[in-house]
């Protein structure tokens, strides 16, 4: 019988040259879990799995090899740079609707952007957009259509296409127990491709694990367009036993936990470590989470988990550049919160994000300094991006140009008007990871910008209402 259903997503290596030489491709989580979900009652599926593929022309031939009557680009929502959206990831995504609905397939589509722009999916073909999570929605909209019934105005969680622009459909509550998922659907991947990516560029293997959904905290300029402010976790027996199948049958090296929040409760993650070591499922592992969640307890309970580092949203060494995030953050909490990564023998990695309004040469200062003093173990330094959704989109909302996405994740552009220039804070975040790599100050290039500084200047940078 042939595959009806084609499942596929638009983050082509190919097309990103950054992640080309950063060369740490993940599997596509949210589009595992829609073709498990799928495959669970009893459709018929196959997987386009853009990662390796050369470009469109792979999707097209898959098309015309398959002619499948339903396509579904499920884009991955437990990766941070699908928030993003490229031009270029948007474009491809675009082209591939375009493609199937050429071909007369049935076409959804699903993801951040998908969700922020709906009208310009639905123009490029798509039938429907899946708003949120989208596993449930995608189920019954699959459904809906095999059976050959008429406008599915009564799922929830769509958008569609009418005469009048663009209606949606009732609100779908979010899937509140997670265990009911199935683990996702690896034996669709070419997973020797990724084991030999990885161990070419790393010597090692890794595996994305997704433990929860959302973020319950209130950061201004972090968009939640999938999963909102709630914070739904799996069960620690549901996870560890994902841990060991993944041990058993893919053998990674290591393990990327996606999370924006890996353990939001010191309970669970005690939980979480008794239940890896009693089904002998301990890999290394990276995290994310926040400062203010790194107490001695949760930590040591981490470590014995198998936690290698810990990936922490630091952002500044300014406090009030913190503040007017509304991070609800201190300084000197991820001060103690490196430390006592590092006294567990995990290394503490820093997110830096630059450009943030009313940020001056002293907060930059402050920044450098702070990494100076605290040595973290690597950092990933970014600059303020405006997303949709979010109080700090809005607010600069005015001088956002034809320009609203970087084109790919190497970017780096200033979309707004921030104290300074794009080019000035490329020049800072080269200079943060190297010293940052050699642990040697770098006072030449640092005397060096602050000469520059004032030529790169924005011309009227924003600036946040006085209270902020």
């Amino acid at each position: 019988m042939r595959p009806v259903i084609l499942l596929g997503h638009s983050n082509f290596l190919a097309h990103d040259s950054k992640q080309q030489e950063k060369m740490k491709p993940y599997s596509p989580l949210s589009t595992l879990l829609a073709a498990a979900l799928l495959r669970q009652a009893g459709h018929e599926i196959a997987l386009f799995d853009a990662t390796f593929a050369s470009g469109i022309d792979d999707f097209e031939t898959m098309l015309d090899e398959l002619r499948p009557t339903v396509v579904v680009i499920m884009e991955d929502n437990f990766n941070f740079l699908t928030k993003m959206c490229t031009t270029v990831r948007r474009e491809t995504a675009l082209a591939m609707i375009r493609a199937a609905s050429a071909r007369g397939c049935k076409v959804a589509a699903n993801g951040p952007d998908v969700s922020d722009n709906p009208a310009l999916y639905l123009d490029a073909g798509a039938d429907a957009v899946v708003l949120g999570e989208g596993e449930m929605a995608l189920l019954d909209l699959v459904g809906h259509w095999q059976n050959q019934e008429d406008e599915p105005a009564s799922i929830p969680g769509l958008i569609l296409a009418d005469a009048h622009g663009v209606k949606t459909t009732h609100v779908r509550r979010p899937l509140q127990d997670l265990d009911e998922l199935p683990h996702p659907a690896w034996d669709l991947l070419d997973v020797v491709s990724y084991r030999s990516a990885w161990q070419a560029a790393h010597g090692e293997f890794s595996w994305n694990v997704a433990t929860s959904r959302g973020c319950p905290y209130a950061c201004n300029w972090c968009a939640k367009p999938t999963f909102g402010r709630r914070y739904t976790v799996r069960s620690p027996e549901d996870v560890a036993n994902e841990v060991r199948l993944l041990k058993q049958q893919l053998e990674p090296d290591h393990l990327w936990f996606t999370d924006d929040i890996l353990g939001l409760d010191v309970d669970w993650v005690c939980e979480f470590a008794e239940e890896i070591r009693r089904q002998d499922a301990v890999i290394p592992f990276s995290m994310q989470s926040r400062v203010n969640l790194m107490t001695d307890k949760s930590v040591a309970a981490l470590a014995a988990a198998g936690a290698r580092e810990v990936w922490l949203g630091v952002e500044s060494g300014s406090q009030k550049i913190l503040d007017a995030m509304d991070k609800g953050t201190t300084v000197d909490a991820a001060r103690l919160a490196t430390r006592v990564l590092k006294a567990h023998g995990i290394k503490a990695c820093w997110f830096i994000q630059l450009g943030y309004p009313s940020e001056t040469w002293l907060d930059l200062i402050s920044t450098r300094d702070f990494i100076r003093d605290e040595e973290p173990d690597d950092i990933g330094v970014s600059v303020a991006y405006p997303l949709p959704g979010t109080e700090f989109y809005d607010r600069v909302r005015a001088q956002l140009g034809w320009q609203r996405n970087w084109k790919d994740t190497g970017e780096l552009a200033m979309l707004f008007q921030g104290t300074y220039d794009t080019e000035f804070y490329r020049k800072v975040r080269d200079v943060l990871h190297d010293e940052a790599a050699s642990r040697k100050p770098r006072a030449d290039c640092w005397r060096r910008l602050e000469r520059e500084a004032t030529s790169h200047r924005s011309p009227q940078p924003f600036r946040l209402a006085v209270g902020r």
